[in-house]
């Protein structure tokens, strides 16, 4: 593509992903979000929970001087907790959509224009329990956000039978799950992500496509699948070429090639399409994310 990337989205960074130590509400989230702040590659971050509200000022005035978008990420509250969205217990369901309903009106507070959270475990035996579980409280959080403004409120499509395990899940369920949410509310939406794709043993096409129409919010990234007995096997989220990883500069051109053909990437549209990598072991975080930076040229050089 010889025309500019920034023609057809606006490209993002996960700041709790990229940079981890923050990934629990805590730790270096200014020094770290001025890095992303500062660099003109990015249009976006996207934040999660920060516990203190001294700390969401600040970024918050970081966000507003640099002419950022942000949105917000509540897979974190559930994912560092152990709490469940679709927890056929009903006591732990409304413990984690309290928690999601929090990180709705965190992300309000800090202008987010998204808010992204995650299905969670289930078994098979239960399994259409816990799908109307997740229904019941996905519509709450539709509900809960439209009621305070027009934020829109995403799913991201998880593995269902390696890491996390959750509910949704494989396409036809994600197919299920949409249509029956956006017959009653037009803010939701569901997020892919490249690095999930062969978790979910399935091609772009076989998980993008079905989908499409429903499709808000995307993330470019790597696993490792091949071999459990390998570094960073499942969805550690490694930086692009890592060694037994399935994504690297020709896998990111046939997923943004897909994301293209079924209008999610466009000029008119220009859709939030963000970095989910995350340093392995010892690795410095900034190399990582110039990792991703460069993947992502080479890659639209061939798209």
């Amino acid at each position: 593509m010889n025309e500019s990337i920034r023609q057809y989205m606006r490209i993002g960074l996960i700041h709790f992903m990229a940079y981890p130590a923050v990934i629990k509400g805590e730790g270096p989230i200014e020094e770290t979000f001025k890095k992303i702040a500062i660099d003109d590659y990015f249009e976006v971050a996207e934040i999660t929970w920060m516990k203190d509200k001294e700390v969401r000022k600040n970024v918050k005035k970081m966000i507003e001087t640099s002419h950022m978008i942000v949105t917000y990420g509540g897979q974190p509250r559930l994912l560092t907790t152990g709490l469940n969205i679709n927890n056929i217990d009903e006591a732990g369901r409304l413990a984690a959509l309290a928690s999601l309903k929090e990180g709705i009106d965190e992300a309000y507070e800090m202008g987010a224009k998204g808010f992204a959270f995650l299905s969670g475990n289930y078994t098979e035996e239960k399994k259409e329990e816990a799908y109307q579980a997740l229904l019941a409280s996905t519509k709450e959080l539709c509900r809960y956000a439209k009621e305070k403004g027009s934020m829109s409120v995403v799913l991201e499509v998880f593995d269902y039978d390696v890491d996390k395990k959750s509910l949704i899940g494989p396409v036809a369920l994600a197919k299920r799950y949409a249509e029956d949410m956006r017959a009653e509310y037009d803010n939701f939406g569901l997020m892919v992500d490249l690095s999930h794709l062969p978790l979910l043993h399935e091609s772009a096409q076989e998980s993008l496509i079905p989908i499409k129409e429903y499709i808000f919010h995307a993330h470019m990234g790597n696993c490792v699948v091949k071999d459990s007995s390998l570094p960073a096997y499942g969805d550690a989220h490694p930086r692009f070429g890592f060694p037994g990883g399935e994504n690297d500069v020709d896998e990111l051109v046939e997923y943004l090639r897909v994301l293209m053909d079924i209008g999610f990437i466009s000029k008119e549209k220009r859709p939030i399409v963000s970095f989910e990598v995350k340093p392995f072991g010892d690795e410095d975080p900034d190399l990582v994310v110039a990792n991703a930076k460069r993947v992502l040229n080479l890659a639209w050089e061939k798209v």
